[in-house]
């Protein structure tokens, strides 16, 4: 499998059959179980070589069925597991570093969650584990647990490292970025269909009179509560914000920026307990009552009353994004035209490859026959928050069709990737010097290159 296009699978099972297998093709005069390493104090054991083959096996690896292959593959995993014991070793040494009990427990019961759904009862699933190597669901959970802890051990040492400066990114040549491409390029698989493209999407506006309609009910719902109204009550009765009603308005905590502009600013400018005035927004018409306020926070509540909208404004945003797309055809700024209509909830496109097939449904069947430079639109996406739909037009700036990955569509991948082998390699070399290591494959046949 390439390390630069992965798959990833869940639910990897040793087998007894497996493991007979994994004896064969030049492997099976070898005993079942014997030192093949020594790390510290602690011995890696041949039984622990098959059972990271045959997982790898039942995630779907090729495994190789000659006798140098075998080999070759037997003494490359033995140096993984060297590999990951030293940085296990190195963890539990540093006191700085701490994997919490509940962190591992919440991986492991959501690992065994997602292996029991691959079964359709709990004695397919038992009789699974059994055939596997494990005696009951809870010699499965330690196993299960002492493998996340290990891999969590692992990934904290490596991120304090990088954090403090102590793993350096190592150069990569254009020369190894190459190689590395050519000897993993026949295990890629098809690269999809891809477009680029910018948008502006018309939201569905409420009519003037709709709009002030809504601003006179805030402004008496806000001199109620002048008058001594409770605001949680009046919030539960009145607002028309489905995720905070019910909590009386309630938004808890939020940090500047979150909400949008003018909310936030005025949220910001409130003592604990005073009330504002009323705000507009994109949504409809706000009033605000800060509960606490922390340096960096403040935890609020609002009432929305939002203007009335019906079929006839969707048919006006229907038609203004026709307009704008006809505009826009005949040589309108995108800039000029993005900045006043679109829509500052939708982002204004996708400037990076996005695979079609990936695409929302609505956005599939409005791009379906798009081609490069080709305009698009306008189609109607859904809106939760106004129920009325939002319309959408474009531009695909570059439709790409599926193919064979080239060197140059994965160029930054193969450098990160190269960057942190590199980087990962001089960290285990350098942890060897303090750590005592044996490997111990000398009966195992010598594999060619």
């Amino acid at each position: 499998m390439s390390p630069f296009v992965r798959t990833w699978v869940v639910g990897a099972f040793l087998t007894v059959a497996s493991l007979a297998h994994a004896q064969g093709g030049g492997l099976r005069n070898f005993p079942m179980d014997r030192i093949v390493a020594v790390v510290g104090s602690t011995p890696l054991l041949w039984s622990e070589v098959l059972e990271v083959i045959n997982q790898r096996r039942a995630q779907g690896m090729q495994i190789p069925d000659d006798s140098l292959g075998m080999v070759t593959l037997a003494r490359q995993v033995v140096s993984e597991l060297v590999d990951e014991e030293i940085l296990v070793q190195k963890a539990r040494s540093d006191t700085s570093i701490v994997v919490a009990d509940a962190d591992v427990a919440t991986t492991v019961e959501q690992q065994m969650k997602r292996l029991r759904e691959n079964f359709k009862s709990d004695q397919e699933y038992v009789q699974a584990l059994k055939s596997g190597g494990f005696g009951n669901q809870e010699e499965y959970r330690r196993w299960l647990t002492e493998q996340a802890r290990r891999r969590a051990l692992s990934q904290r040492l490596i991120q304090h490292l990088q954090q403090s400066g102590k793993m350096i990114s190592a150069a990569v040549s254009e020369a190894e970025i190459t190689e590395a491409f050519e000897k993993n390029r026949l295990q890629l698989p098809k690269r999809p269909a891809t477009l680029t493209f910018r948008q502006i999407v018309i939201a569905t506006a409420a009519t003037p009179n709709a709009k002030e309609a809504a601003r006179v009910k805030a402004e008496s719902l806000l001199a109620e509560i002048n008058r001594g109204g409770d605001f949680a009550s009046i919030a539960k009765r009145e607002s028309q914000d489905p995720g905070s009603r019910e909590q009386g308005g309630d938004l808890g905590w939020n940090r500047r920026g979150v909400m949008v502009p003018a909310f936030d600013q005025m949220m910001f400018a409130l003592n604990p307990g005073q009330v504002s005035p009323v705000v507009e927004t994109a949504y409809g018409f706000h009033i605000i009552k800060v509960d606490r306020v922390k340096p960096s926070e403040v935890k609020a509540r609002h009432i929305l009353i939002k203007p009335a909208l019906d079929s006839a404004d969707a048919q006006r945003a229907e038609h203004l994004a026709d307009s704008l797309l006809v505009a826009w055809k005949a040589g309108a700024s995108y800039d000029t035209l993005v900045a006043r209509f679109h829509d500052a909830d939708e982002l204004p496109g996708s400037l990076d490859p996005f695979p079609r097939d990936q695409l929302p449904e609505s956005y599939k069947e409005g791009m379906k026959s798009a081609k490069s430079g080709d305009f698009f639109g306008p189609f109607p996406i859904e809106d939760k928050l106004r129920g009325l739909p939002k319309y959408v037009i474009g531009q695909v700036l570059v439709a790409q069709d599926e193919g064979d990955y080239t060197v140059k569509d994965l160029r930054e991948q193969i450098r990160e990737q190269l960057q942190q082998e590199k980087s990962f390699r001089r960290l285990i070399d350098s942890l060897k010097k303090e750590i005592y290591v044996s490997i111990r494959l000398d009966s195992l046949p010598a594999a060619s290159p």
